[in-house]
């Protein structure tokens, strides 16, 4: 593989240090861009350069590429709340679309050649094949899977008219922490439920709220394949050296191909901890759709990639470790955050 710099951006945040760690444990050279809007520059390891910037700022970007000899991008940098996309679509249109044209544009113009992306199971919307294949009509309902469906289209056409090699993977669930205990989610706005379910596990929450419970799926509640994130990473470094190697383009989702139940979580995370947490019913969220499973065949075939923490109650365990870790130095300043909600 080659020795070239990958630039990581959104490397502050939850998947990004997870990938850097990878990179580096497999003796990558490594640069990151992040904003801080939601990363944490504590995430990046000791000796990996952390440039504090945006990643539509083409200039920065041109500037680092040359600075640190860059090969590869891995694109993880983009906001993910799903609702909140729904109440401010424009703002989730500026930084996941129009800030990842100045980025793929910028990689064009000073000979990047390679560019891994963070997509999602979003741009699939609300379609009803379960497992759901790369060859699924895409109608995403949310601007946040529209956002995202926009830069895989920008990608795809930036690879025909300049050659860009691109992976664009498509996220399901991703949860869990680094097995080592490195890196874990950290940010200080949780959204995600194995993340939730695990403060209110720890005390850091006084209950968990579940949002519908009339869904059409075996128990009411919605449905989601959730990726060990240290499986999701290893995906993207597999997919980083199909590029490098001279592979075609790929979009492939990453998932395991089963899924789990809101109720079903919540059981997994009272078990792990031992802690019988109260769960409040609460009305469904906008752009929630009933089921998303992955069908990962594509990726397993073309990358040889295999899942090493397909289990539900490991991955609960590996995100309540990490956030046992985190509540012990966060607890003070996250109850007074919160209001002691």
């Amino acid at each position: 593989m080659t020795s070239s710099n990958v630039l990581v951006t959104g490397g502050a945040g939850y998947i990004g240090s997870h990938m850097i760690l990878a990179l580096r444990d497999a003796g990558r050279p490594v640069v990151v861009l992040d904003d801080l809007s939601t990363g944490l520059a504590a995430a990046v390891p000791a000796g990996v350069p952390l440039v504090r910037g945006c990643v539509g700022d083409a200039d920065l970007v041109t500037s680092i590429a040359r600075t640190y000899r860059v090969g590869a991008i891995v694109h993880f940098a983009g906001s993910i709340v799903v609702p909140d996309s729904v109440a401010d679509p424009m703002a989730y249109y500026l930084n996941n679309t129009v800030r990842s044209r100045e980025l793929i544009s910028a990689a064009v113009a000073v000979g990047v050649r390679n560019f891994v992306f963070s997509s999602t199971a979003a741009v699939y919307g609300e379609a009803s094949a379960e497992p759901l294949g790369e060859d699924t009509p895409l109608a995403p309902v949310s601007p946040y899977g529209a956002s995202k469906l926009m830069t895989e289209r920008m990608l795809a056409d930036a690879g025909l008219a300049y050659g860009l090699r691109y992976a664009a993977l498509r996220y399901f669930n991703v949860a869990g922490a680094d097995p080592l205990g490195r890196a874990g989610q950290s940010g200080g706005r949780a959204t995600h439920l194995i993340k939730l379910a695990a403060q209110a596990a720890v005390g850091l929450r006084a209950g968990l709220d579940c949002f519908g419970d009339d869904y059409p799926t075996r128990d009411g509640t919605c449905v989601r394949d959730y990726i060990h994130v240290s499986d999701l990473v290893q995906a993207h470094m597999l997919a980083l050296g199909h590029l490098e190697g001279g592979g075609p383009n790929l979009v492939a989702n990453c998932g395991y191909g089963f899924g789990a139940s809101v109720r079903e979580v919540i059981g997994a995370m009272k078990r792990a901890s031992g802690v019988d947490f109260p769960v409040r019913p609460a009305p469904r969220r906008a752009g929630d759709p009933a089921a998303l499973v992955a069908d990962a065949t594509r990726l397993r075939e073309t990358l040889g990639w295999v899942a090493r923490h397909d289990d539900l109650d490991g991955i609960v365990a590996s995100a309540l470790a990490w956030e046992r870790r985190l509540a012990e130095t966060r607890r003070p300043a996250f109850t007074a955050a919160m209001g002691h909600a």
